[in-house]
């Protein structure tokens, strides 16, 4: 299969694993594959969206950015899902936290996304869908933050077409539903993983805090989310 050419993605007889680790940042991608993966090779340059296949203990992963919004991952991931036969997605990113106790560089499982977007309407369902992670894989993901002494933040965050929101009353809204980050992908992948008969997992950084607004640097967030990423890599074997 991965000698098939999509609109986006051209491996060029490159593989890809069962396993794709998705940062936004093609860059972070990179980061990851020279940082944590042995035996790398490179599936995909297209729009410079970059794609890496090495492995991780034993095990073959891939890693491949997504690019920034519900429209840029689930393009992405229905083609990994739907062509290349991937059977796991697990998004790795940054959000903005909306609890003022939820500080930087901590790290948040979603096991569900609430969102703004209007991308579910395409499914055609008579109510409202409820875009959740795959328990399966949030278990998995919660004994490995066990073994390493990590502690995790899980449960709902948002994810938002709107960085620049005209209406600056949003966040302290969502805030007051419990909700605790904010991004831009995860329920999207959700969703298309949900249609596909996949599994998805979305887990974040804390790049900044928007009640209080501390925040990370541009550098920060393409490298030193090393925690987050040392969570997600050994989900290659589950």
């Amino acid at each position: 299969m991965a000698d098939i050419a999509t609109p986006h993605i051209n491996p060029k007889g490159a593989p890809i694993a069962d396993t794709v680790l998705m940062p936004g940042d093609p860059l972070r991608a990179k980061f990851i594959a020279e940082t944590y993966l042995e035996d790398v090779v490179c599936f995909n340059e297209v729009r410079n969206m970059l794609g890496f296949t090495g492995t991780y203990q034993g095990h073959e992963v891939s890693v491949m950015g997504s690019g920034m919004g519900i429209p840029s991952i689930s393009l992405y991931s229905w083609e990994l899902y739907n062509t290349y036969d991937v059977k796991k997605i697990i998004r790795i990113g940054s959000c903005g936290s909306l609890q003022k106790d939820l500080g930087l560089y901590e790290v948040v499982v979603a096991q569900g996304a609430c969102t703004d977007s209007n991308f579910m309407y395409q499914y055609n369902l008579p109510g409202t869908f409820a875009p959740l992670s795959s328990y399966r894989l949030l278990e998995a993901l919660q004994a490995e933050a066990k073994n390493k002494g990590v502690t995790t933040h899980v449960g709902n965050i948002l994810s938002s077409d709107v960085f620049y929101n005209a209406d600056e009353t949003v966040n302290e809204r969502w805030s007051r539903m419990g909700v605790l980050g904010v991004e831009m992908e995860s329920a999207g992948l959700f969703a298309v993983a949900a249609a596909s008969g996949a599994e998805a997992l979305g887990l974040f950084t804390v790049s900044d805090n928007i009640v209080t607004g501390e925040k990370t640097t541009a550098e920060e967030r393409q490298t030193a989310f090393t925690t987050m990423m040392e969570l997600a890599l050994p989900l290659a074997a589950v």
